[in-house]
């Protein structure tokens, strides 16, 4: 049976964004720290200038 697949709300990413743009650590560091797997935290997220791109 597939496992269920965890949902991350935007507040979520937007979090993980921030970190990533405030202490300079590298996606991949982040997800880690997060308990998350890359692919997953490199899914869009707002950017965090609010800008309206995303990244």
């Amino acid at each position: 049976m597939a496992e269920k697949r965890r949902v991350f709300t935007a507040e979520f990413r937007e979090g993980a964004a921030r970190i990533v743009t405030e202490t300079g650590k590298s996606i991949p560091e982040v997800a880690q720290d997060l308990g998350i797997n890359e692919p997953t935290s490199a899914a869009p997220a707002p950017c965090p200038s609010g800008a309206g791109r995303r990244w």
